[in-house]
């Protein structure tokens, strides 16, 4: 490890670091441990929360573009997005940098878009590791893994026993394609020979690259339903992952239990259209890789879906009801409908 480097590493940082900052941090960047301090805040009964994830290959997709600034808040998004679905607000979130080499404008680039992530999350970064390991990776090439810790209170815990067949299922916009299925990604691109510098949105007059489409950041959607989780107004949560629309919403839901699916209750983001026309990928394939333009899923009584609805709209978030639960059949426990 170059240590000088590294501690001009931490200098760099610092500033960013202490932007994230809340009342329970207790320590000082540097230790070697991180302290928090539940006292300092107001928690009565409350159940800890933990997620570990990273953003997989997307990460080559940044180095490809060498584009470092975003991807930290993606490294965030995963993890956090994660514990919110037991209804945990994020306290605090460590990060892991590796790299053959350290070079310092890409790690502080990296490093700041994690305490921008945290700052969207309302957690601290309070502490972090990294590591150079030559001869692991080649120049240039570095792997990131995050650690995050909420809390929810016992009698507010979010666990889908609530759950029974006519709840409603709330579909929150993503932003893009979030952090998976960039392998499937790549492989699309090798095989159309895309041209990542090519203008492919142009959403609300900007214009934006394939390049840069792909790689916007993950939504953060902590403050949007922090709120309503701890009114006790949301039943289940279910991040959109590895796995799609079709297999993470019935992980909430009892084995007796199945969802039925609008698809013509949203419409794909153009991203989605290009993958699936340039890669000749089926639906099936698209709803089990791709979030395909919901991020995450809220499941919530039938009499409450329209006040839930409008509230993560005004929270500045699209929101639409995209199905329902419903007994499970002897088949498949997800079917996609069409209206008409």
């Amino acid at each position: 490890m170059d240590i000088d480097a590294g501690n001009e590493l931490v200098s760099r940082i610092k500033s960013a670091v202490a932007s994230t900052n809340r009342a329970g941090v207790a320590g000082h960047l540097g230790g070697f441990g991180a302290l928090f301090d539940l006292k300092r805040e107001d928690w009565r009964d409350p159940l800890l929360v933990s997620g570990a994830d990273g953003v997989g290959t997307k990460l080559m997709l940044a180095r490809l573009l060498n584009r470092h600034d975003t991807i930290g808040i993606d490294l965030v998004a995963m993890c956090v997005n994660d514990i919110l679905t037991s209804g945990a607000e994020p306290l605090f979130f460590l990060d892991y940098f590796a790299s053959g080499r350290l070079e310092l404008e890409q790690a502080q680039h990296v490093i700041e878009g994690i305490a921008e992530g945290c700052r969207q999350a309302g957690c601290a970064l309070i502490g972090g590791e990294t590591a150079e390991m030559p001869g692991m990776y080649g120049d240039g090439e570095y792997d990131l893994a995050g650690f995050s810790v909420g809390a929810v209170e016992r009698d507010l815990l979010v666990d889908g026993k609530q759950i029974i067949a006519g709840h409603r299922i709330l579909g929150l916009a993503s932003s893009g394609l979030h952090s998976n299925g960039y392998s499937l990604v790549r492989k699309v691109i090798e095989i159309s020979n895309a041209d990542l510098g090519a203008i492919c949105d142009t959403t609300g007059g900007s214009e934006r690259s394939l390049g840069e489409v792909l790689l916007e950041p993950t939504r953060i959607y902590v403050r949007n339903l922090l709120p309503l989780l701890k009114d006790g107004q949301i039943d289940g949560l279910a991040h959109i992952t590895g796995g799609g629309l079709s297999e993470n919403i019935v992980r909430i839901i009892d084995s007796d239990l199945g969802i039925q699916i609008n698809t013509d209750a949203w419409e794909w983001p153009d991203v989605f259209h290009w993958l699936q026309d340039n890669g000749g990928i089926s639906d099936t394939e698209m709803n089990r890789t791709f979030n395909c333009g919901i991020g995450m899923v809220a499941i919530v009584r039938a009499e409450n879906a329209q006040s839930v609805l409008e509230q993560i709209r005004n929270s500045g978030i699209e929101c639409t009801d995209i199905g329902k639960v419903v007994p499970a059949g002897h088949g498949e426990r997800v079917e996609y409908l069409a209206a008409g």
